[in-house]
């Protein structure tokens, strides 16, 4: 399929800001690259929907840190004593951009529709705290809401993880992070194109290295802030695919995007979990790019991926109670 109408006219608009001499993420400043992202947020994506409430809440990490986390809880009748699902995402942004405000509508759009809780994770970013710090965290947060879940209205046996792009792979790491240290796995893991690939070597990062929102020097950029050494990028933490092993996980609802350059990895690792007996449902997005969920303000798509992926949950969310109740 063609890219989508309106993408490609934001597209144009956004080479022809560089053409004249705007600079790409890449070659900005890194406090003045995270301020442009989450800025651009407010042009390219729609209003929050609405919800009962949304409070940042600190999770304490093995290091003795703390970080953010928000908590979005749907406006929705909730009996007394009754506790709600929830959903643990983990934004996209290369590990080195991206924050709970980048991705507030789409969280708030997550628990409106679904209904359920949604935990956005302020993971530590890059070049400050680089691999496995963000690993450690996301698995930190996993094991903080378990333990006091339900405290905050949470029913901590109807859990889901999920993310966007690097928050995607923190996401299906977690699963298995949890399979391998004993931990309850989740119900379902959403990833919403994944970086799943130790290198960038296949054909839709050929083909869309350049002029498909994500652009190959900005990936890599985003990499070299992250990892240590080379040695990183053939840990499975950072690529999924590294992975000896992948069965034994949760259910994985995976979305992808068409003119996306991570789109052939994706692929790759739907089929991986696939052939390892994980039920997993693949989604790609005719004529979408990279990042598409939070262009709300740009593509009627952002809409449906957030029903596609609410709808997921819901189902998991409720064959989960059914079962309790037999």
């Amino acid at each position: 399929m063609p890219l989508d109408p309106d993408l490609a006219a934001f597209l144009e608009l956004v080479e022809a800001g560089v053409d004249n001499g705007a600079q790409p993420l890449h070659e900005l400043p890194l406090a003045k690259a995270r301020a442009q992202y989450d800025n651009s947020t407010l042009a390219i994506d729609a209003e929050g929907m609405d919800i009962a409430s949304a409070k940042t809440i600190e999770i304490p990490c093995r290091d003795g840190s703390r970080i953010d986390a928000r908590l979005y809880v749907p406006a929705i009748p909730v009996l007394d004593g009754s506790l709600l699902p929830a959903l643990l995402y983990f934004h996209g942004g290369g590990y080195c951009v991206g924050s709970l405000n980048s991705h507030d509508s789409l969280c708030r759009a997550l628990s409106a529709l679904t209904p359920c809780c949604v935990l956005s994770v302020a993971y530590r970013l890059a070049p400050e705290h680089k691999f496995p710090t963000a690993v450690d965290d996301a698995q930190d947060a996993y094991q903080w809401l378990l333990s006091n879940g339900s405290a905050y209205g949470i029913d901590t046996q109807r859990i889901a993880v999920g993310g966007d792009s690097a928050g995607g792979t923190l996401a299906t790491g977690l699963t298995i992070a949890a399979r391998d240290g004993k931990w309850p796995q989740p119900l379902l893991q959403v990833l919403l194109y994944p970086c799943t690939a130790a290198w960038q070597d296949t054909g839709s990062h050929s083909r869309l290295a350049q002029g498909y929102l994500l652009e190959a020097p900005t990936l890599q950029w985003m990499f070299g802030n992250y990892l240590r050494d080379a040695a990183d990028r053939t840990d499975w933490r950072f690529a999924p695919l590294e992975a000896v092993d992948l069965s034994n996980l949760a259910p994985a609802f995976i979305v992808l995007a068409e003119y996306d350059p991570l789109v052939d990895e994706g692929i790759a690792y739907a089929n991986r979990l696939k052939a390892a007996g994980v039920s997993t449902h693949l989604k790609i997005y005719e004529g979408m790019t990279h990042d598409f969920a939070r262009l709300g303000n740009i593509v009627n798509e952002t809409e449906r991926v957030r029903r596609d992926m609410s709808q997921a949950l819901a189902k998991a969310f409720s064959s989960q109670l059914l079962e309790k109740g037999n």
